[in-house]
């Protein structure tokens, strides 16, 4: 079975990494796989496997998803989105997929559906229409006008066989953030949540010991560090370490050692899930896959959402995830050195956790549902 994947990741690389394993379950069962990334290269994570297919990237302004800046970081014009458009749809041709995923469109991505009702318009124009899914993450961000949500689903309607939904419904349904009316309902299919094997321990034990604060792929964070650098003070008797993404990181870095802090800082690391099986505690924000590698490592959490322009999504998430032992949730407008200290501590003196009760085959099962949807079509 040949599949393409499309997908673009704005600001953090959270689509890109749960699409990549996406593709690699693909591989795993023998399959043939195509990703088309449209966002900025993200070289720390891991494509083996993958056909991978690089668009003319694109990244968003801050949070503003509606302004889209180019890899020479000028506003994307239309000349820019026509090449993008023109090798998606080349990139189709040549693979001739039996099967085509959209990462979060139409649910997302509202600036670029020019070039994925391109794709998805050349596709049902294919000799054999591939099947064709949507695969979105566990929480949405919730629609801000009711006709968003209305134009979505004309586009599920007309173009799409199945929305996959990478959670547990047991733990969180598309309804908490998203209307799900009664077309939408009955294509929806849960996979269970979409997270690479459990990393299990480091073979040099890095990490051991210590509060790890992250803040994702992305150049975001720079308040959720700053306030750490000034907590690793108030903490002395443990090692704070810093992992700075985004692909400024080396000057960021540079911005925040000028703090004199004595937290370590540097990149963002591909053995980051291996060291949180070590670490005394993880200071983050509240992504799909950080969240996914937090109950796989059952490390102690302090969960600081992302909120900036009126997100919602991390909030919700965050909210779901905070009755479970050894996670607090503070509140970027409550981030201080003194708060972020007591939540870490309280998080380290909780009962361990239990995260046996989750699903975390969902890129498994996403094959399996793809499979079965592509031999029913005959």
């Amino acid at each position: 079975m040949k599949v393409l994947i499309a997908v673009t990741h704005l600001l953090g690389t959270g689509h890109l990494s749960r699409a990549l394993t996406l593709a690699r379950a693909f591989d795993h069962e023998g399959h043939q796989v195509t990703l088309v990334s449209g966002g900025f290269p993200a070289p720390q994570l891991d494509t083996c496997g993958v056909t991978l297919v690089q668009l003319p990237p694109l990244r968003s302004d801050g949070v503003d998803f509606t302004r889209l800046l180019t890899a020479e970081g000028s506003v994307a014009q239309a000349e820019d989105l026509a090449q993008r458009q023109s090798q998606l749809c080349a990139a189709l041709q040549k693979a001739q997929p039996d099967v085509l995923i959209t990462e979060l469109y139409p649910f997302g991505r509202r600036s670029l559906r020019g070039e994925f009702l391109a794709l998805l318009e050349a596709a049902h124009k294919m000799p054999r229409r591939p099947v064709i899914l949507s695969s979105v993450r566990d929480i949405l961000a919730p629609p801000s006008k009711p006709e968003k949500a209305e134009k979505a689903d004309a586009v599920i309607s007309h173009f799409y066989d199945a929305v996959l939904v990478h959670s547990d419904p047991a733990a969180t349904r598309l309804q908490v953030s998203w209307p799900v009316s009664p077309m939408l309902e009955a294509k929806l299919r849960y996979t269970g949540y979409v997270a690479p094997a459990a990393a299990g321990p480091h073979p040099e034990r890095a990490g051991t010991g210590e509060i790890l604060v992250s803040a994702g792929g992305g150049s975001v964070g720079a308040d959720l560090y700053r306030t750490a650098l000034e907590a690793a003070r108030l903490m002395p008797d443990h090692r704070w370490r810093l992992l700075v993404g985004g692909t400024d990181a080396a000057a960021r870095i540079a911005e925040f050692a000028q703090a004199g802090s004595p937290a370590l800082l540097e990149p963002a690391r591909p053995d980051f899930r291996q060291m949180l099986s070590h670490a005394a505690a993880s200071v983050s924000m509240c992504g799909y896959n950080t969240a996914l590698d937090l109950l796989q490592a059952a490390t102690p959490a302090v969960l600081i959402p992302f909120d900036a322009g009126n997100e919602t999504e991390q909030s919700l998430r965050a909210d779901s995830l905070a009755p479970l032992d050894g996670i607090e949730v503070l509140a970027t407008a409550a981030l201080t050195p003194e708060a972020l200290c007591t939540a870490v501590k309280a998080a380290m003196q909780a009962p361990q956790r239990d995260s046996s009760g989750f699903r975390f085959d969902g890129a498994a099962r996403t094959v399996e549902i793809a499979a079965q949807l592509e031999k029913e079509r005959g």
